[in-house]
């Protein structure tokens, strides 16, 4: 996990100055108020604020807040093609934000622990973000 951290750590050294436009509130690494590591931030900002998919992030982290689902269950809660959200899913997992229960076709995700211990930055940035 420590990798990964410092993998993004890499791929967003100056993000402190980056924004986003697409949204109606710009969040920039400074605007976030949520204390926590600065490697957990800057993962958090750039998966959830600073991507052209963070808003369908968003979605799918929210059902899984509730229960897990499957992708083809999350594909159909949120209205969007399987394809687009296994992409997603894969994502957040590489990123360890959520889990499988099972590694067999039709598994359910969940939220992993790394998520929850720092569900504060990411409740910050998806109140702050249109979807």
């Amino acid at each position: 996990m420590q990798a990964c951290l410092q993998n993004w750590e890499r791929v967003i050294n100056a993000s402190t100055h980056a924004t986003i436009d697409n949204y109606m509130n710009t969040i920039t690494m400074k605007s976030l108020k949520t204390e926590t590591n600065p490697q957990v931030k800057i993962m958090f900002w750039f998966l959830f604020a600073s991507t052209k998919g963070a808003a369908t992030r968003i979605r799918i982290v929210n059902l899984l807040r509730n229960q897990p689902y499957n992708a083809n269950q999350i594909s159909k809660e949120v209205s969007l093609d399987y394809k687009a959200v296994r992409h997603h899913l894969k994502t957040l997992e590489k990123n360890n934000l959520i889990e499988k229960f099972d590694t067999q076709y039709g598994g359910s995700y969940y939220l992993s622990t790394l998520f929850e211990e720092n569900l504060k930055i990411f409740d910050e940035i998806s109140s702050r973000t249109t979807l």
